[in-house]
C-alpha cells in the first residue's frame, strides 16, 4: 500500500542531492564538477531515492537492497572523505583553506552534498527500512564503484594537460605529486575503509533494531524486491 509520509522523505533528499548538482554545474564547469566522485554518489543518491519515493507513493515494490545499500555506503564515504580529510587541517590531503573561501551558491551546494545528503540517506536507512536485507556480498560487489571512479579520475588525469589545476579531483589521486605508486596505494587504502566499512554496514543492518512500522515495510527502500 503507499507510503506517502516514506515517499516525501525520499523525495526531500533526492531533491536536495539534485539541488547541490545543479548548482555546482550552475556555478562552474559542468565537465569538471562531473569529475567528482562527490557528484556521482550524490546522483545516484537522487537517482535511487527518487525512483523510492515515487515506488513507496504508487505502493510498488521497493528498490533492491543492494542498490540502496551501495547508495548509502558510497555517499557516507563522500561525507567522511570530506569531513576526516578534505576539510580536516590535520589531514596531509587537507583543502579546508579553499573551503572555507566557498560563499554564496557554492558553499550552499557544498553543505547539500557533503553534509545534507550523506546524513539524510542514513535516518532514511535508519528510521524508514527494516533491518536485515544487506548481505555480507554486497560489501564486495559495491566496491565496483570506486574502482569504476579510480578508473575514470586515471585515465582523465593521463589524458589532461599536466599543467591543468583540476587534473586530478582529490590530492591523494594526483599522480603527478605522488606517482602511480603512491596513488595506488592510497586507492587501495581507500579500498580496504570502504570494504570494511560496507562490511560494517551489514553487520549493522543485521544487528540494529526495526523503527519502522509493518506498514513502511510495504515500500520500504531498503527490502528486498525485483532481484
Amino acid at each position: 500500500m503507499p507510503n506517502r509520509f516514506t515517499a516525501l522523505v525520499r523525495g526531500l533528499i533526492a531533491l536536495a542531492a539534485a539541488t547541490g548538482i545543479v548548482i555546482e554545474c550552475v556555478e562552474g564547469n559542468p565537465l569538471v564538477v562531473l569529475s567528482f566522485f562527490t557528484i556521482w554518489s550524490n546522483t545516484a543518491v537522487a537517482v535511487v531515492l527518487g525512483l523510492g519515493a515515487a515506488r513507496a507513493w504508487t505502493g510498488r515494490p521497493p528498490v533492491p537492497a543492494v542498490w540502496t545499500g551501495g547508495v548509502l555506503l558510497c555517499v557516507a564515504v563522500v561525507g567522511l572523505v570530506f569531513h576526516l580529510v578534505l576539510d580536516n587541517p590535520a589531514s596531509p590531503f587537507n583543502q579546508a583553506a579553499d573551503i572555507a573561501r566557498l560563499t554564496g551558491g557554492r558553499a550552499v551546494a557544498n553543505q547539500l552534498l557533503h553534509t545534507v545528503t550523506p546524513l539524510g540517506v542514513a535516518l532514511e536507512w535508519l528510521l524508514l527500512t527494516p533491518p536485515g536485507a544487506l548481505r555480507p556480498r554486497y560489501a564486495v560487489l559495491w566496491l565496483a564503484a570506486p574502482g569504476a571512479y579510480l578508473l575514470f579520475a586515471l585515465v582523465r588525469g593521463a589524458l589532461l594537460p599536466a599543467g591543468a589545476r583540476t587534473r586530478y579531483p582529490y590530492p591523494f589521486l594526483d599522480v603527478a605529486a605522488h606517482g602511480y605508486a603512491g596513488v595506488l596505494v592510497n586507492a587501495l587504502v581507500l579500498g580496504l575503509a570502504f570494504c570494511a566499512l560496507g562490511l560494517l554496514l551489514v553487520a549493522a543492518d543485521r544487528f540494529r533494531p526495526a523503527v519502522a512500522g509493518r506498514r513502511n515495510r510495504i515500500s520500504s527502500l531498503g527490502a528486498g524486491g525485483l532481484k
